[in-house]
């Protein structure tokens, strides 16, 4: 049965009291674009280290197509749609990630709009690990193999207007005019948050704090 938590210390709580399959805590972070996934993670993170489980953010964007394979398959102005991220790679991943070390991990360069293969590594002392990500709970074929790693599956709920808003508020922030910014968020941004919504996996907790509380 899913838990509707609506406090950090509450979702730190949580996290700390789930049993773990493997010698490190796997816990997955997932909601649509916009949500406030890498805010949450990071502040989830400050918050296990301080109760004394050393943590660390391993962001599924590492695992984003290359656009060199993107657009020949005229996927390019669809990037940030699953069938643009390499699941099966982001599997083994996961599968790895509860007790082997090192292990290295890519990161995406937003600026460059690559992803970097070996750009991060779990360090040895890391307790739980909080990926973060839209797919992590996405009911489609190889996404649903991530499900079984989870120790702990926690989806963000964040109304769809608020997306909107801050979607919009993100393209600006990078550039782009109003018009072009709206285009962007309705374009493909806000169609990859209505397919999440569409093909959920169930969730243990369900986060509903919109505002992002420390």
């Amino acid at each position: 049965m899913t838990q509707t938590l609506e406090s950090l210390s509450a979702l730190r709580d949580a996290v700390l009291i789930a049993p773990r399959q493997s010698d490190r805590r796997l816990v997955a972070l997932a909601g649509a674009p916009g949500s406030g996934k890498s805010t949450l993670a990071h502040h989830l993170a400050e918050a296990l280290d301080r109760a004394g489980s050393p943590s660390q953010v391993v962001p599924m964007d590492g695992f984003h197509l290359d656009n060199r394979l993107l657009e020949p398959q005229g996927l390019l102005d669809r990037k940030g749609a699953p069938e643009t991220f390499d699941a099966k790679g982001l599997c083994r991943l996961v599968a790895a990630l509860g007790g082997q070390s090192p292990v290295y991990y890519p990161l995406f360069d937003r600026t460059r709009d690559i992803a970097i293969a070996g750009a991060g590594v779990l360090q040895d002392d890391c307790d739980t690990v909080i990926v973060e990500g839209n797919y992590l709970l996405f009911d489609a074929p190889e996404w649903r193999a991530l499900s079984q790693y989870w120790d702990v599956s926690v989806r963000l709920d964040v109304p769809l207007h608020v997306l909107r808003s801050r979607l919009v508020d993100r393209w600006l922030n990078e550039g782009l005019d109003k018009s072009d910014a709206i285009a962007r968020a309705e374009g493909n941004d806000l169609k990859n948050a209505q397919r999440i919504d569409a093909n959920r996996l169930p969730c243990d907790l369900l986060y509903a704090n919109v505002g992002q509380d420390e």
